[in-house]
């Protein structure tokens, strides 16, 4: 299955949303919504996301990736993440059987 630049917004959406938020959907945010501003990803989260983004999309996040302009909000992350997979010399990215719904419980 070949991941859509519709799918990489709502996944991403539905990650934080279990594991970062820990289910609580009450907390209303837009697609451009910074997360360091609107508190819903710290420095902790950021690193949990990497390691999201890694199995779930088969990319590789470099250090000199995590900026601001990649991991401050769901439209940078998800055109970030529509980056990687573009120059990905793979015709379909890897994906893991990661369920969205169940927290990660880390290596």
């Amino acid at each position: 299955m070949q991941v859509t630049a519709l799918d990489i917004p709502a996944q991403i959406r539905t990650y934080i949303t279990h594991n970062l938020l820990f289910g609580d959907e009450s907390l209303i945010y837009s697609d451009e919504d910074s997360f360091l501003e609107r508190g819903i990803v710290d420095s902790l989260g950021v690193i949990e996301l990497v390691t999201f983004l890694e199995a779930q999309f088969g990319i590789s996040v470099a250090d000199h990736e995590l900026i601001p302009e990649n991991f401050d909000s769901v439209k940078n992350l998800a055109e970030y993440v529509a980056r990687k997979l573009e120059t990905a010399t793979l015709v379909e990215a890897p994906r893991s059987s990661f369920d969205l719904g169940e927290a990660y419980a880390g290596p």
